[in-house]
């Protein structure tokens, strides 16, 4: 086994060697549960997904955590607007996104922490900042606690920024900064806003900032140092930048690799709920199978831009309709027993080098042609081997139809095996005209289920469907 990751400090891949032999920790930034989530959010669940089961696959013990910020300014402006206080409307979005990860096939986190359940850690953290210098009490009276940016000289490590070179942020608060480019770790209670929506704290009621939320977490379950820290592009800078900062100011390794997938396009803009133009997860595996969606975000590399477009999900649902063509005429049924040493070499390699998703995807397709030859020219036992790497692999990418995780979506459900029989029933009446040589009738039966999608394969041994 060696894994290899884009280093984004070098700007370089290297190899991946973990704090610990042969378990891996990773952290990644959940949403900010202000409303439902897009699939420019969905593709960072289906990322770390991937991550985590190729290394599950490769033998390692992967333990996740990934957050729900559940207190935000966002969250605390949108609840009013929809007659909610802000608890329900994070609840709800909550629920939203766990639907949202579960009908793509992501796996659940090892855990999923909430910011309001761990105020006391991070009261802990502000406070450890104080005493080493790296962090102020405003002085207005307003309870905030800042940063200080120019107390820690690698501030900008991570982006490969200078300090001077950096804009404060557009929608930044002013008050009590030494710096405007200092960022908030608590932000004093502001008249009308809840009083659900602050905490004590010795300087101040109030709520901590983003930024600090992640690190208490994170540090909280995977330690003081740990493997993997990642999440969407835009979270780089200036959430990670001032993750790692206040962490390592506050003595801790914190994360040793970083990991940032692209976003997902509209148009070339950035899916954004402020552009109006984020695809609502729930909404677009109405449109198209769920499968077909998590292979549309599967199949460019993570570090990749995707553009959504409707002609995108229509050609990862023909291509998966491929897929499972073959698996359909090889035989495929029930859960797989998942073998290392049944994935092909060139997708181990493609998925060794920085999770390469393009090349594995491709062995596929070409493991696919090369066992529908088999079968045409009747290699039965060739045919077999192919079934068994197609649904290795499959298996590694979250794509196996038969995976008990697709049970009641559109495919591998639990109504395939009723399908399965109806279609059979119709093609025993076609087979029954074509034995009485009503060829009208056959040719009709064939053509409503052509009409229907599927396709109709006369061989000796009778008539095969596949969709």
């Amino acid at each position: 086994m060696s894994f290899h990751l884009f280093d984004e400090h070098s700007g370089t891949i290297t190899e991946f060697i973990p704090l610990s032999p042969g378990k891996v920790s990773i952290y990644h930034c959940g949403l900010t549960v202000q409303s439902p989530p897009h699939l420019g959010h969905i593709r960072k669940e289906v990322v770390f997904d991937l991550l985590r089961r190729w290394l599950t696959a490769e033998g390692y013990d992967v333990k996740v955590v990934a957050n729900i910020t559940d207190i935000d300014d966002k969250i605390l402006a949108k609840a009013p607007a929809q007659g909610m206080e802000w608890y329900e409307l994070a609840y709800a979005v909550e629920l939203d996104l766990h639907r949202a990860y579960q009908a793509l096939g992501c796996l659940p986190p090892s855990y999923e922490p909430r910011a309001t359940g761990h105020i006391p850690e991070m009261l802990e953290l502000i406070k450890t900042l104080i005493d080493r210098g790296h962090a102020y009490i405003a002085a207005d009276g307003s309870g905030d606690v800042y940063f200080d940016v120019r107390s820690w000289p690698d501030y900008g490590e991570l982006s490969n920024q200078r300090i001077e070179d950096m804009a404060p942020a557009a929608d930044a608060d002013p008050r009590g900064k030494r710096d405007p480019r200092d960022f908030a770790l608590w932000k004093g209670s502001k008249p009308g806003e809840p009083s659900t929506a602050s905490w004590p704290a010795p300087w101040g009621a109030g709520r901590p900032g983003w930024h600090l939320e992640c690190s208490a977490m994170s540090l909280k379950y995977l330690g003081s140092e740990f493997d993997i820290h990642g999440g969407g592009l835009d979270l780089r800078f200036p959430h990670h930048e001032n993750e790692l900062a206040q962490s390592r100011a506050a003595g801790h390794g914190f994360a040793r690799y970083w990991m940032h997938n692209a976003f997902v396009t509209m148009a070339g803009e950035k899916m954004s709920k402020s552009l109006g133009n984020g695809a609502v997860v729930t909404e677009v595996t109405k449109q198209y199978p769920a499968r077909a969606v998590r292979l549309y975000l599967t199949q460019p590399h993570y570090r990749s831009a995707v553009e959504f477009s409707p002609k995108s999900l229509a050609e990862a649902t023909a291509q998966l309709e491929r897929i499972d063509s073959f698996l359909a005429r090889a035989g495929a049924s029930g859960e797989f027993a998942f073998d290392f040493a049944q994935l092909p070499t060139a997708f181990v390699e493609a998925m060794d080098d920085d999770l390469g998703t393009p090349a594995a995807v491709a062995v596929i397709f070409d493991t696919v042609r090369q066992g529908n030859r088999d079968l045409d020219s009747g290699d039965t036992q060739a045919a077999a081997e192919k079934l068994t790497m197609v649904r290795a692999m499959l298996h590694v990418l979250g794509l196996d139809p038969f995976d008990p995780a697709w049970a009641g979506s559109d495919s591998g459900s639990d109504l395939s095996g009723i399908v399965d029989g109806l279609v059979q029933m119709v093609l025993d009446q076609r087979a029954q005209a074509r034995a009485r040589k009503d060829w009208a009738t056959a040719d009709a039966i064939r053509d409503q289920l052509t009409a229907l999608g599927l396709t109709i394969e006369d061989t000796p041994d009778g008539a095969r469907w596949s969709r």
